[in-house]
């Protein structure tokens, strides 16, 4: 379907898209409060608004779902994936970006037949774009990604924890006696699921991400040759194919990592 020529192609369309909607109202932009109490400026907007315009141009096929779309149209969109769907959270990050803190993303991905096809993460303060093709490897600013191997060991870890998000059990498990060396939370889900792949940290959890947080991250991190995935419930299996509501994601840079950090959580939660 997509190949690295046509993969190329839409990194650079985003980074375009980015440079003209996002970077030009970075650290200058109005703000207001959707009705769930997240926040939404214009950029968050125009970025949805070009993409669209632009993909359709390039690639009529597909229809687009958009973080700023309302409910009704995602859930139509979603029923259609089987024709090919992008994915798209125009700014992830949005309180950070409104804030004037250089950590937020353009996060895309293609579905097609339930599963990520294509998947490209532009972080524009650094000037990173993470990309992925399902079965084919994952790429930093064209040069390929590799997850590492180290460190062997949770107690040596540095660890991303969207603490918030995380039933009152595992808060106190965490704040009271971490199993890992340090823990951050940057707040870019994206880019979250990007740096794992990297390695900069090495194990991931987040209590509540939505479909377009995640749809690109996640296979970008597979490709990459990390391993993690989504749940509905902390000791549950791995999810499969893609839905609106809030999932758990959960990742280590490798197996032997993600079988001791899973072990941790299941053991701290609030037994029934």
């Amino acid at each position: 379907m997509f190949d690295k020529t046509q993969l190329d192609d839409l990194c650079r369309l985003v980074i375009d898209a980015a440079t003209g909607e996002l970077n030009s109202r970075f650290e200058s932009v109005p703000v207001d409060v959707k009705a769930d109490g997240t926040l939404i400026t214009p950029a968050d907007m125009a970025m949805q608004k070009r993409l669209q315009v632009e993909l359709a141009a390039r690639w009529p096929a597909f229809a687009l779902l958009g973080e700023e779309m309302t409910a009704a149209e995602q859930v139509h969109l979603l029923s259609m994936q089987g024709q090919g769907l992008w994915c798209l959270d125009p700014l992830d990050g949005t309180s950070n970006f409104a804030a004037g803190i250089p950590f937020f993303a353009v996060s895309l991905a293609l579905i097609v037949d339930g599963a990520a096809q294509v998947a490209v993460v532009y972080d524009p303060a650094r000037g990173e774009c993470f990309s992925a093709l399902r079965g084919r490897g994952a790429w930093r600013n064209g040069e390929a990604l590799h997850a590492t191997a180290s460190p062997a060991t949770l107690r040596e870890a540095m660890a991303i924890v969207d603490l918030k998000r995380l039933p009152p059990a595992l808060i106190r498990a965490v704040a009271g006696h971490s199993p890992y060396r340090s823990q951050r939370s940057f707040g870019s889900v994206a880019l979250d699921w990007c740096w794992v792949a990297c390695g900069r940290c090495q194990v991931y959890l987040h209590g509540g991400q939505k479909l377009w947080d995640y749809a690109a991250g996640q296979l970008i991190l597979r490709e990459s040759g990390a391993v993690g995935g989504l749940l509905d419930d902390y000791r549950g299996d791995w999810l499969t194919g893609y839905s609106l509501t809030p999932r758990i994601g959960v990742a280590a840079t490798h197996a032997a990592l993600l079988d001791q950090w899973r072990a941790w959580i299941s053991e701290h939660l609030e037994r029934p």
